[in-house]
């Protein structure tokens, strides 16, 4: 794959492991993360979860069993991950998995902090 859209970490493999409920993505700089399939859903980069703005996210719970039913190519610069609860609305693009995959313990912790403050469970 070929950098392209200003992309700065470009994949060059990405395996679904459904049934651990896993994407794991290798990039061109050597890094490997295993993404689990609730913390790319509970992130989407989708306005429906992000909202519009950076005060307008929306924080979801009920996801800890989610799964991944297909991961779809768009162009040369992302994916668009279709979770078994039927949603399959973000984009997620090569910067995106990267940056999900260095901060995941951050994102993990923030999510987790998030549903904490709402009185919402991981559990459905």
């Amino acid at each position: 794959m070929t950098a392209a859209y200003g992309t700065q970490h470009v994949p060059t493999e990405i395996r679904l492991k459904k049934d651990e409920k896993v994407l794991e993505v290798d990039f061109n700089t050597g890094e490997s993360f295993r993404l689990p399939a609730e913390l790319l859903r509970v992130e989407s980069p989708s306005a429906e979860i992000q909202g519009h703005g950076p005060d307008q996210k929306t924080i979801i719970g009920g996801r800890r069993h989610v799964g991944i039913m297909e991961v779809v190519p768009v162009g040369n610069y992302a994916v668009c991950i279709k979770f078994d609860d039927l949603h399959d609305t973000g984009i997620y693009s090569w910067d995106t998995l990267y940056d999900f995959g260095a901060r995941q313990d951050e994102l993990w912790q923030g999510y987790l902090d998030a549903l904490e403050a709402k009185g919402l469970s991981r559990d459905p």
